[in-house]
């Protein structure tokens, strides 16, 4: 099967660090993996709008929420299967509400990177974390007078996880920039 198949009209190219057929593999790859070191490193503070940004930023919005979906799904496969998350009703359904809030990230990010100039600038990924990190919490807040949890909603764990989601933001675009310099490097030794 070729991989043309996963050509994707439509994408951003803000961050372009494979050919455009295959950003939705790398994309999917990256944020996979980036899911599985965050879930067990930090259980739960994955940094999903961070996610949502690098998905927005380099897929058209449906293949994005794919990706994020699949992101999410990871992180509930290793906080059930191995981290074990309690089997209650509330934990299943504050993973829901996860799935929900990194959805909404996703279309967040998506509005305010195609609301600016179409520039791979560092401005337009900080105001795109914003939009996604405040859909995110925004989304999750709207949970809690039925599942619970509001107490986690002080300015100081919104600062931290706000912050966390930036520095996965800025590891995730450096990881990508490296790749791409890697892959210019071989394709220019390859010619000479």
């Amino acid at each position: 099967m070729s991989l043309d198949v996963l050509r994707l009209p439509g994408a951003t190219n803000r961050i372009a660090p494979v050919e455009p057929r295959l950003a939705l593999l790398f994309c999917f790859a990256l944020l996979t993996a980036g899911c599985a070191l965050a879930s067990f490193a930090l259980a739960c503070a994955t940094p999903f709008a961070a996610y949502a940004v690098i998905a927005a930023a380099m897929l058209p919005l449906p293949a994005a929420l794919l990706v994020v979906t699949a992101a999410w799904l990871v992180n509930q496969a290793i906080g059930f299967g191995v981290l074990a998350y309690p089997h209650t009703v509330n934990t299943l359904l504050w993973g829901l509400a996860i799935s929900i809030a990194a959805l909404a990230a996703t279309i967040a990010s998506n509005a305010v990177l195609h609301a600016l100039p179409r520039a791979a600038s560092p401005l337009a990924l900080v105001l795109a974390l914003a939009g996604a990190y405040g859909a995110y919490e925004i989304a999750l807040f709207a949970f809690t007078p039925t599942l619970g949890g509001a107490g986690a909603f002080t300015v100081a764990i919104i600062s931290r996880l706000g912050l966390l989601n930036a520095v996965w933001l800025v590891a995730l675009v450096a990881f990508c920039a490296a790749w791409r310099f890697a892959g210019n490097f071989r394709a220019r030794h390859a010619a000479s």
